[in-house]
Parts: structure tokens; C-alpha cells; sequence
């Protein structure tokens, strides 16, 4: 359906594989302007279109691959598209978020989205050239690497699962170019659909509703990121395992499944390490300037390198110090599609079971002379491996350790230590999709690893800083640029202070100053009637679009994403219960020294949902559903 709004195509393709049918989702304005894009006009699709309780590998499911306003415009890193569905793994909302250049491919191909119902008879692909979509065979495709499969298509934009997706392993990612979308196991829905791979062509014009203002404002924007110390030096320079040894010497480096924070051996698997012995030059999305991607060297190929998260989840969470192995493993794991957070965490948990007696796998912490295998394994679900393709909840449900079992909601947790942080540890609670730590606000970068923090152990301050980062962070995504552009929020001015009394000052004041951060949250719209010169993306999206926005409309589009899909998963019959987190976190101090070393999610849950304006429950209120236009979902809420 047409829109009155720039940066969208106005179209949304519906495609069902079972009957063949391709035609046009008829998706409204209203829509449009409440969601933006991305994750939150997906939810609200999904909301509309998926009947509750479905199984999500069967055919009832629905995956949604979505673009946003930005993707595509030239505005900094803003190549970013999401991939949503009930999430196989959770049985939540399941959403994937990345870049590469197939989310401006779709728009060029003059589509903002696809929905794709049902299932085929046999492998599939899809096939857009702009209005001509077609479904086609796969079968020779069939079994294919993700890289294979990618080179099938020479240089068109594809977005494709591996063996991993094909037999349907929980955590299995969709590649698009060398980004993956890793989480909640999107790319098992896809297999479970016999869909191979989605490809797309077109020239179309991405038009912008003041093109000028709006170029300008890229301009700046570029410049903003390009002279900040974190976009424009630590991060290209180190790309995201840039933290990783301030978060091994800060005590927050998930280490021996989580048993530790600190890990011996961490300045051997760093970015600098890496930087130093293995890069040959480093990359980015179209249109980003930050280019955090590592290109490395496999056996004489040039490939992706690894990020922060591998390094940690297969390098020190297995106690494992050699970075080339981390290297091949995570090229590995590309080529078979699969999520490379969640196979850390699985194998993590397998050892220490292994070690505990409680399952006997031959997975031991430091060993790493039979990883490739076990990967390949659980990829095709051989052995072992059909057991550990079922993540880490399945695991502790079939053979114990529900204690030490690192996961929220059945998503495996990223890797930061959430002893170290109560905010970030709150954030993993409460994250929709599960541990993840962009969704649950990435307060880590507040409490530990940033230039300046708060006190990362205090409890009030943190229910209010992770609704903020919350609700900013889904907004940026849905609006469709990356969230590393966020990163220009802290002043570069922070960068320079080095004096420690002063740094202990600034995080004394930030951290008391928290009764101002809660009334902060309930000001009004019209009370923010304007633009942040370090966060300039409402400013973007309002000359992009034509929208009014201004950052209190962007910030209550990051509210009401939010709370909807927490209503999503209180449909699915997933609520309070499921905001926790392993009594690792909750009951055994990081710190031995210091009782107050752990998760108190008691002490921040009930100010949490109260300042968002839900129940005790976590059931959002008739009044706070009106406040964010949702009011058309009371009945829901009075029915719970």
C-alpha cells in the first residue's frame, strides 16, 4: 500500500510458499508512523497475523524480513534490515537485526518488507526483481555451505541459511554477505519452511522528504562519528573486541561458563591481539564510516574475522587462549550458519556438566582438538550434537544444572558478566527476545566498560537507565541504523579525563542523580520537543520521512515498540515468571568478598515495570496503553 512518507517504498510483499500465492500486505500509514520499521513493524504484523501459541517450525509460523526509513538513504550505518518470527529457540518474540546490503537491495527492488507464510513442497528460493517475484527451486542448493549457496547467486543480494538451518538446529543465523543474523534462530524457521535463500535485485530511488536539510545533516553526522574516540579510533581500530581486556581487568569477562570474571589469558584473544598478528584491513556496511569488521586469513583465504563475542563465548568462557583456533571456528560456524553466542554458551555448559559428572560428552573446558568436529555435529545433528542443537535450556531441562544454565527466556546470554553490572543484568531480565545485551540496553557501556560509568553495583539508579537505553536503542534500530551510532552520546570530552578522583566524582553524580532519570521518564512528548545534537537520529528520520518527529516522539516510539512486544510475549504466555535470570547470577556473589556481587532482581524488577507503566505482573496498564497508542490492545490486558 502506498505511503504518503519518504524513505519508504510503500510496499510489503506477502508470499506463501504452501499455496504459491505472492501479492501485496496491505500496510497502513498509521502503522508506519507508530513503528517505524524494522523489529517494531514486524511485531506489529506478527501481533496481527500469527495465531497465539503456533509451533514455531511449523508451517503456521511467519517470518518477516524488514527494512526502516533510514536503510538505504546514505544516512551513517544505516544498511541495517531484521528478520522476525516467534523464535524457536524462546518461543518469544524472535527478532535478528543486521547489515550487509541485502536491506538495500529489497528497497531498491522498490519493497520495504517481505512475509513469507507456510511451507514448500521441496527447497525454495525466492527470486525478486522488482514487481517480478517468483518462487524457484533450491534442490541443487540444498545442503550447500552458506558461502556456496551466497556464490550461486554472483553478485545479487542474498540473504541465505546453511546445514545448520536446514536441519532446523535452534540457534541457526541467515548470512547475508559476510553479516549474520545470529540470534533466536531465525535461521531455522527459514529451513523449516524449505526456504534456502531469498535473492533481489533493482535500481529503484530511495527518496528522502527534504532532501537537502537532510543531506546536510548527514554531513555533520559523518563528521560526529568520524571525530569521536569510540567510532572513529577504538572501534576501527580494535573493532568490538576493543573492551575486551578492560572487561577481563574490571571483572566482567564471562569466564569458565560464568563461573569467573577475570580470565588470565585475555590480552591473547583481544582486539589488540588481533589487530597486531592477524588483521589485514578492516571493513564496513554500505554506508557506514565506523567499519567495526575484522577481514582475517583461513588457509589462505581472505574471511570475516571474529568479533567480541565469539572471542569470549569460545575463548575464555572455554578457558581456550588460542585466538587462530577462534579465528577458524568462527568461519566455521559462518559457512554452517549458526549463531556464534549460542555455541559458546552450549559448549560452555556441556563442559561444565562434563566436569560435574552430570553428562559425560567429552567437551572439557581448554580442550579445543575436537571443536571443529562437535560444531559440524550439532550443524547436522549427529551425535552429541542433536542434543546440543537444542540450546542450553534444553540441556539443563534434560541432563540439570538449571543453577549455572546461561540463558533468559531460552536465549543463551551474550557475553558480559551480569554480576559486574545490575544494570545490564536487569536488562538481560527483561529483554523480549531474551539474554541478549543490545535488546536489554547494553548498560554494561554505563557501568563498566564506558569512558565515564555509574556505580555498577548500585540498585535504585538502575531500573530507570535501562528503560532509557532501552527504549533509545530499539528506536535507533527500528529507524534503521546501528546501534554503535549511539556511542557519539557520551561526549568525546569524557574520553580525556583520566584523573581517577575526578572519574569517581562524575560516577558519584551521575549515580545520584537517578530521581531526576525517573522523572525524566515521565515527561510528556511535548515537553521534549526537540532534537540531541550527539543522537541526531529523530532529526534524521523526521527529514527523511516528513514525519514530525522530534526525540520525544522517538523516544515514546522506542516505549511503545517495546511494550508491545512484551505484549506479544505475555500472549505467548510468557510473563513475570520468565524476567529472571540462573541463580548463578541471583545467589552466588562474583566476588566472595563482597555479598553484594550478585543479581538482586528483586530490588529493581517492581520500580522497573512501575516507571513503564506496567502492573506488578509486568502487564502494561489501560492507562500507559493509551499513553502509547496502543489503546486498541486493552481488552487484551483486562483479559490477563
Amino acid at each position: 500500500m502506498a505511503s504518503i512518507y519518504k524513505g519508504y517504498m510503500g510496499k510489503v510483499l506477502d508470499i506463501n510458499l504452501s499455496t504459491k500465492r505472492i501479492c501485496e500486505y496491505p500496510l497502513s500509514d498509521n502503522d508506519r508512523k507508530l513503528f517505524l520499521g524494522g523489529r517494531f513493524l514486524s511485531t506489529k504484523i506478527l501481533w496481527d497475523e500469527l495465531k497465539p501459541n503456533i509451533a514455531p517450525l511449523s508451517p503456521d509460523n511467519i517470518i518477516i524480513v524488514m527494512t526502516s526509513p533510514l536503510t538505504g538513504t546514505g544516512a551513517p550505518s544505516s544498511s541495517r534490515y531484521d528478520i522476525s518470527a516467534k523464535s524457536p529457540q524462546t518461543g518469544a518474540i524472535g527478532h535478528s537485526n543486521s547489515g550487509g546490503n541485502f536491506g538495500i537491495r529489497l528497497k531498491k527492488a522498490g519493497w520495504d518488507g517481505i512475509l513469507i507464510r507456510g511451507k514448500a513442497e521441496h527447497p525454495v528460493y525466492i527470486d525478486i526483481d522488482e514487481d517480478q517475484v517468483q518462487i524457484k527451486n533450491a534442490s541443487h542448493l540444498w545442503g550447500l555451505n552458506t558461502e556456496k549457496t551466497r556464490e550461486s547467486f554472483n553478485k545479487r543480494g542474498s540473504m541465505v541459511i546453511g546445514p545448520a538451518g536446514e536441519h532446523l538446529v535452534k540457534y541457526a543465523s541467515v548470512v547475508s554477505q559476510e553479516r549474520v543474523h545470529g540470534r533466536t534462530g531465525m535461521g531455522a524457521v527459514m529451513g523449516s519452511k524449505y526456504l534456502k535463500a531469498i535473492v533481489v535485485n533493482g535500481n529503484q530511488k530511495i527518496d528522502v522528504a527534504n532532501r537537502e536539510q537532510f543531506h546536510q545533516t548527514i554531513k555533520n553526522w559523518v563528521k560526529l562519528i568520524k571525530d569521536h574516540p569510540a567510532t572513529g579510533y577504538i572501534v576501527p581500530k580494535y573493532g568490538t573486541a576493543g573492551f575486551l581486556k578492560q572487561l577481563s581487568q574490571k571483572n566482567a569477562l564471562p569466564t569458565k561458563n560464568f563461573l569467573y570474571a577475570t580470565y588470565k589469558d585475555a590480552d591473547k584473544i583481544s582486539g589488540e591481539t588481533l589487530a597486531k598478528d592477524h588483521l589485514i584491513r578492516n571493513y564496513g556496511c554500505v554506508s557506514c564510516p565506523i567499519k567495526c569488521g575484522r577481514l582475517v586469513e583461513v588457509d589462505g583465504k581472505t574471511v570475516k574475522g571474529p568479533e567480541y563475542e565469539i572471542l569470549c563465548t569460545m575463548g575464555s568462557n572455554l578457558l581456550i587462549n588460542d585466538i587462530e583456533a577462534i579465528i577458524r571456528w568462527n568461519y566455521e560456524l559462518d559457512l554452517l550458519g549458526m549463531d556464534t553466542i549460542t555455541v559458546g554458551n552450549v559448549l560452555g555448559f556441556a563442559a561444565e556438566l562434563n566436569e560435574k559428572g552430570m553428562w559425560k560428552n567429552d567437551i572439557e573446558f581448554g580442550k579445543k582438538e575436537n571443536i571443529s568436529q562437535v560444531l559440524h555435529d550439532i550443524a547436522y545433528r549427529q551425535g552429541i550434537g542433536n542434543d546440543l542443537a537444542e540450546g542450553v535450556k534444553y540441556l539443563s531441562e534434560k541432563y540439570g544444572g538449571k543453577e549455572f544454565a546461561a540463558h533468559v527466556k531460552g536465549l543463551e546470554i551474550s557475553a558480559y558478566e551480569p554480576r559486574a553490572a545490575t544494570g545490564h543484568a536487569l536488562g538481560y531480565a527483561t529483554s523480549n527476545r531474551g539474554a541478549c545485551h543490545l535488546h536489554g540496553g547494553y548498560l554494561i557501556y554505563l557501568e563498566v566498560s564506558g569512558p565515564i560509568n555509574l556505580e555498577p553495583l548500585h540498585l535504585r539508579s538502575k531500573p530507570a537507565w535501562t528503560i532509557i537505553n532501552q527504549n533509545i536503542l530499539s528506536a535507533i534500530s527500528a529507524g534503521g541504523n546501528c546501534i554503535f551510532t549511539a556511542w557519539t552520546g557520551i561526549p568525546t570530552i569524557a574520553f580525556r579525563i583520566s584523573n581517577r578522583m575526578v572519574l569517581r566524582l562524575i560516577q558519584l553524580i551521575l549515580t545520584g542523580l537517578f530521581p531526576v532519570v525517573d522523572i525524566f521518564l515521565r515527561l510528556p512528548p511535548s515537553l521534549m520537543k526537540f532534537h540531541l545534537t550527539l543522537v541526531p537520529h529523530s532529526l534524521a528520520l523526521s527529514l527523511a520521512t516528513g514525519i514530525n518527529m522530534y526525540f520525544g516522539d522517538f523516544f515514546l516510539a522506542g516505549a511503545r515498540g517495546y511494550t508491545l512486544e512484551k505484549l506479544f510475549n505475555l500472549r505467548e504466555g510468557i510473563g513475570k515468571q520468565e524476567d529472571q535470570l540462573p541463580s548463578r547470577f541471583t545467589d552466588v556473589p562474583l566476588d566472595k568478598h563482597n555479598p553484594k556481587s550478585k543479581v538482586n532482581l528483586n530490588a529493581m524488577l517492581p520500580k522497573y515495570y512501575r516507571l513503564r507503566g506496567w502492573d506488578e505482573q509486568g502487564i502494561p496498564t489501560p492507562y500507559t496503553l493509551e499513553k502509547l497508542s496502543l489503546g486498541f490492545l486493552k481488552k487484551f490486558t483486562m483479559k490477563n
